[in-house]
């Protein structure tokens, strides 16, 4: 791959349309309107980002470009995407993260957004904005249907978050673009964008629904994203449900007895359980969950994650399972 460094300005090969988009986009998002990080790989969607942002708050980004060591010509793809950056006086950091063993991309994707976080504190940025577009978000959800995930999982991500696991804002600007736009933007800027053989890797799962759905063509990323996106609606509501029914409904006694008189609908009634399984120390999957929930409701007792759960007269109390006495000699 070769990264062409064009001799103009970045901001004049993108029509005016486009920056008024995309800024328009982006002040949704985050109206705070400080300096903000870019992550960019050097992909075509993340090329795209570079360029829209650079035109929309020129002398207000910076870049992090991540060395996940996991391909030969990663290092020279980051030292790329920083030649760009200096071409055009765009501050830019190149970070080595070392993966551990396991889910390849689940563990890239936990070393980046750490090594995002420092950077960030580093350089008192106010959010980093990512490339996810329209077809990611399509692709999302396709992929949890089929995996049976509940609507926390069919919601994908959401257009502003945190970094995981701090308070950090994580903005995604371009989650109404099509994938297809933004690679028109970096071709007629003359770029040539990075191609991560693992994009076409049909042993992941993202990458065979990918291929299903250019396949699709009757289907509509849009349209998916846009589901997604009302998903992400319901799930905040439930989010307040289930904490009001938290509040009104739920005791935590001395000794670490939690009582709770469920009087909501059953994905409440779900969540308000998990939290007190989870706050006693355990954590019990979806269907392990249901099946407590369900077992209690026919006033049932039974035990989850280390945890006792027992019907008391319509009360359901949780409390910690009694550590196992060690038979002697």
């Amino acid at each position: 791959m070769t990264l062409t460094v064009p001799a103009s300005p970045v901001s004049e090969a993108l029509p005016h349309r486009l920056i008024a988009r995309f800024t328009g986009d982006l002040a949704r998002l985050w109206p705070e309107g400080e300096r903000l990080g870019l992550a960019v790989s050097g992909g075509p969607d993340s090329l795209a980002l570079l360029l829209l942002a650079k035109a929309a708050m020129p002398g207000k980004i910076e870049v992090a470009t991540i060395d996940h060591g996991l391909r030969s010509e990663s290092a020279s793809e980051c030292a790329m995407v920083k030649e760009l950056c200096s071409a055009h006086n765009i501050p830019c950091e190149m970070i080595s993260v070392t993966v551990g063993a396991g889910n390849v991309q689940d563990r890239a994707r936990r070393a980046r957004y750490a090594a995002f976080a420092k950077w960030m504190k580093r350089r008192d940025l106010g959010a980093i904005a990512t490339a996810h577009h329209a077809d990611d978000q399509a692709e999302t959800l396709v992929m949890r249907l089929n995996r049976g995930s509940g609507i926390n999982g069919l919601a994908g991500v959401r257009p502003r978050g945190v970094v995981p696991g701090t308070k950090l804002a994580l903005v995604r600007p371009l989650i109404t673009w099509r994938r297809s736009e933004l690679a028109e933007i970096v071709k007629s800027a003359g770029l040539d964008a990075v191609n991560d053989p693992s994009n076409a890797n049909p042993q992941f799962d993202r990458v065979r629904i990918r291929q299903a759905l250019a396949e699709a063509d009757w289907l509509q990323p849009q349209a998916l994203a846009a589901s997604a996106s009302h998903l992400a609606d319901a799930e905040e509501v439930l989010a307040w449900a289930s904490d009001r029914e938290w509040k009104e409904r739920v005791v935590v006694e001395e000794g670490g007895v939690i009582r709770y008189r469920p009087h909501s609908p059953k994905l409440v009634v779900m969540r308000v359980v998990l939290r007190a399984i989870t706050l006693l120390g355990g954590n019990p999957r979806g269907g392990a969950l249901a099946a407590l929930v369900m077992r209690l409701q026919n006033g049932k007792d039974s035990t989850l994650g280390g945890v006792i759960a027992r019907n008391e007269n319509g009360a359901w109390t949780f409390r910690k399972e009694p550590p196992r006495r060690i038979a002697g000699p």
